[in-house]
C-alpha cells in the first residue's frame, strides 16, 4: 500500500490564501481585486492555483480572470495507483493531460486495486477531483462507501458557478443511497426538495456498487448497478415565482468524490442530523485503523458534447450574461495551465447563450464539502 497526502486542510489553505490573496474574500457582491483576480471555490480571492478547477468566474475581478476549463474526454480511469493523481492542489498547474486527477484535501491510501480517501481527526476530510470538464454527459462510479455517524462519502459533479448534481451516503445507513441537484448558487426553501433516496442497498461499506450520473440536457437519470432509481426532467424545475426559468444544472462541471466531516461542532444541527450525529472517534474501527474511509476503483466518463464542439477546441470559458442574467458559455483553443500565458480569446463560434445553446438556464447552490 501506498499513501499520497496534501496538506490542503483549513490551516493551510489559510496560510496559502494569505500568501496568494491576502486572506480577501469574495462572494456575488464582493469581487476579488486586480491584484488578487480569481475567487476560489472556497471564497478567497489570489492567483495561480485561485485560478484552476473551481474558480468562479462571476465572483472574479473578470468574467476571464479564471483559467479556461479543460474540456470532457471519454475515459475510463481506473485506480490501481496514484501515478495520474497530482498529490497537492495548492502546486497544481492545471496540466490536464499530465494529471487526471487533483487530491485538493486529505489523504489517500492506494491498495494496488483501488484508492481509498481517509477521514482522520485532524485532516478535515478527504477529496479528488477530475481535472477536466464535464458539459452533460454520463458518469459511474465504482466504490464503496462510509458507514460511520456523523461522517458523509459523496460523489459528484460541481461547476464553477455552482451548478451540483450529487450522489451522497450521510451517516452510518449502509442500504440507502440520496440523490440531489441544484442551481447556480441558490438555496432552495424550505418547501421545495431536490433529493431523493433509494433504499433496500445491499452493503454500501462491505460492497462495490456502480453509482451513474446520466446528465443530458433535458434529463437527469441515477442509476445503481445499470437500473435507474430516480429521473428528472428540466421542464420539471421550473420556478413559476421567477418567471419560469429552469432551474437546472448546465454549466462545465468537474466530477469529485469526498468522504468529510459533517458531525463535528461548527456543522450546524440540521447536517449533523442528517449525517446521523457527531462523529464517534473512539470508534473500535478507528481505534485500530487510525482513519475512517471510501474506497474508489473505478470511474468512467462519457462526454455528450465533444463531437459537436469546434475544431481545435480545448477548453470551457465563461461570457457576458444573458438577458436572464446567467453567463454565456463558450470555447477556446487555449489549455488551463497556469503558465501558458494569458487566455486565448473564446473561439467565435462557440461563445453563445446558455438559453440559446442548451434551451434552458441553469446553476446550484447548497453543500460545500
Amino acid at each position: 500500500m501506498t499513501l499520497l497526502t496534501t496538506l490542503v486542510a483549513i490551516l493551510p489553505l489559510a496560510l496559502s490564501v494569505a500568501a496568494q490573496g491576502g486572506g480577501q474574500t469574495c462572494g456575488a457582491n464582493k469581487l476579488c481585486p486586480s491584484s488578487a483576480p480569481c475567487c476560489s471555490e472556497y471564497g478567497f480571492c489570489g492567483t495561480g492555483n485561485f485560478c484552476l478547477g473551481g474558480c468562479n468566474p462571476l465572483w472574479s475581478n473578470k468574467l476571464d480572470s479564471c483559467r479556461p476549463n479543460p474540456v470532457c474526454k471519454d475515459a475510463t480511469y481506473t485506480f490501481t495507483d496514484t501515478s495520474r493523481i497530482w498529490p497537492n492542489a495548492t502546486t497544481f498547474d492545471g496540466n490536464s493531460t499530465a494529471y487526471d486527477w487533483v487530491l485538493e484535501s486529505g489523504n489517500i491510501l492506494s491498495t494496488g486495486t483501488d484508492i481509498q480517501l481517509l477521514l482522520t481527526e485532524k485532516n478535515g476530510g478527504s477529496k479528488i477531483s477530475l481535472t477536466k470538464y464535464l458539459h452533460y454527459g454520463t458518469v459511474t462510479a465504482r466504490m464503496k462507501t462510509g458507514m460511520w455517524k456523523g461522517v458523509v462519502t459523496a460523489f459528484i459533479t460541481m461547476s464553477n458557478v455552482r451548478d451540483e448534481i450529487d450522489w451522497e451516503w450521510p451517516g452510518a445507513v449502509t442500504t440507502e443511497a440520496q440523490t440531489n441537484y441544484f442551481w447556480m448558487g441558490v438555496v432552495p426553501d424550505y418547501s421545495v426538495n431536490h433529493g431523493g433516496t433509494t433504499k433496500d442497498l445491499s452493503n454500501t461499506f462491505e460492497n462495490y456498487h456502480d453509482y451513474t450520473i446520466d446528465w443530458q440536457q433535458d434529463t437527469l437519470k441515477f442509476l445503481i448497478d445499470g437500473k435507474e432509481v430516480r429521473s428528472v426532467d428540466r421542464a420539471s424545475t421550473a420556478n413559476a415565482a421567477a418567471n419560469g426559468r429552469t432551474e437546472y444544472p448546465t454549466t462545465p462541471s468537474r466530477i469529485q468524490i469526498s468522504l468529510w466531516p459533517a458531525g463535528i461542532p461548527g456543522s450546524g444541527q440540521g447536517t449533523i442530523d442528517w449525517a446521523g450525529g457527531m462523529i464517534d472517534w473512539s470508534d473500535p474501527y478507528y481505534a485500530a485503523n487510525g482513519h475512517f474511509l471510501t474506497s474508489v476503483q473505478s470511474v468512467s466518463v462519457k462526454c455528450a458534447d465533444t463531437a459537436s464542439l469546434p475544431p481545435g477546441t480545448q477548453s470551457y470559458v465563461y461570457g457576458a450574461n444573458d438577458t436572464n442574467a446567467i453567463p454565456t458559455v463558450g470555447y477556446s483553443n487555449s489549455t488551463g495551465v497556469t503558465n501558458a500565458g494569458s487566455r486565448a480569446a473564446p473561439m467565435q463560434s462557440g461563445l453563445v447563450s446558455m438559453a440559446m445553446f442548451l434551451g434552458a438556464i441553469g446553476g446550484f447552490a447548497a453543500l460545500v464539502l
